[in-house]
């Protein structure tokens, strides 16, 4: 028999295989270890091949894509509603196949390795200023401890290590010991700067990076964030349905007819919305377009700034939909 349709579910080194035919019969179901999973695939036809998007799902993506298969990723939320009964490796696969195969399925575009790496700058950059605030929280804190105190904010740290100098109510192993915290937080200030450095430079080098940082707001970090996680715009049908994606619309609970819409959902990447919305509040703050546009003033006349912030992110999506399907450069609106 012929397999048309695999569902794999993917693991760290245990892999399960549900194959079927044209007609929806179970044709293979099977555990490989990783060091199998190519050799077979290898040996099949090419078939479609369903998978969760999940952890190392994009990696072998590419590597049954390389070997002719035809390769479909999937949220993984999607695929829960085909699991049958009970929760196990063989009913996941299951699971995985049938959901692969539905008409009205959403799928998850490939990311390329280059796009992976670009991801991977901006999350190594996220972990090293959480490192950088906690070793700023640690500093402060057991500086507190001995009654120096200085104000709020990163830039106020160098002139509370240099109080620190001249403070004889500090005792001397204390003195190491926040010294200590003080070089690694220098080191961690350096490494922020490397990866930010590598980020412009990817940035330089793609296109649709360069055309997102042309729209207000948006600066080589969003616009590198959006271009390496979002590798084909055109698996959204319209700029709201992008937002959606996001999570930057109310999320609705309506019946009979009558629609009830409450706050944003906060449904999708979570790290591009956080950077939407700082860079929204960056708009309403410092920008001379927000002051010109009469829609951002009336809202801020009638709303809270931080609900217009969103409000703007939200418009923000839709022209980064905009500006990556059509290709071109965000262009100013002209004045009514």
């Amino acid at each position: 028999m012929t397999i048309t349709t695999i569902g794999l579910d993917l693991a760290k080194q245990v892999f399960q295989v549900h194959g079927v035919d044209e007609a929806g019969h179970v044709v293979v179901k099977r555990r490989l270890r990783r060091a199998q999973v190519v050799p077979y695939f290898a040996s099949l036809p090419p078939c479609l091949i369903g998978m969760e998007a999940c952890a190392t799902a994009h990696f072998w993506a590419r590597e049954l894509q390389a070997l002719g298969h035809e390769v479909r990723l999937m949220p993984p939320q999607y695929v829960k509603a085909y699991v049958k009964r009970g929760k196990n490796d063989a009913a996941d696969a299951a699971a995985i196949c049938e959901a692969v195969a539905r008409p009205s399925m959403r799928f998850v575009p490939v990311k390329s390795a280059d796009q992976q790496a670009a991801l991977l700058l901006h999350r190594a950059r996220e972990l090293l200023v959480r490192q950088r605030t906690q070793l700023i929280n640690a500093v402060r804190g057991h500086l507190a401890e001995f009654g120096l105190v200085a104000a709020r904010g990163p830039w106020n740290v160098p002139l509370l290590l240099a109080s620190l100098e001249g403070d004889q109510r500090v005792p001397e192993s204390a003195r190491q010991l926040v010294q200590l915290l003080a070089a690694q937080l220098e080191d961690v200030k350096t490494r922020i700067a490397e990866v930010e450095a590598r980020i412009m430079a990817w940035h330089k080098a793609n296109p649709v990076s360069r055309r997102l940082a042309t729209i207000p707001g948006i600066g080589p970090l969003i616009a590198t964030a959006i271009a390496a996680t979002v590798p084909d715009p055109g698996a959204f049908r319209s700029g709201r349905e992008f937002a959606a994606w996001l999570g930057l619309v109310p999320r609705q609970k309506s019946t009979g007819g009558k629609p009830r819409l409450g706050r944003i959902s906060r449904l999708g990447d979570k790290y591009i919305r956080q950077l939407l919305i700082v860079g929204a509040q960056t708009v309403l703050l410092r920008s001379k377009v927000a002051r010109a546009n009469a829609w951002i003033q009336s809202l801020l006349a009638r709303r809270p700034r931080l609900v217009v912030a969103v409000a703007l992110a939200n418009k923000m999506a839709r022209i980064v939909w905009a500006v990556m399907t059509n290709g071109q450069s965000y262009r100013q609106a002209a004045p009514a």
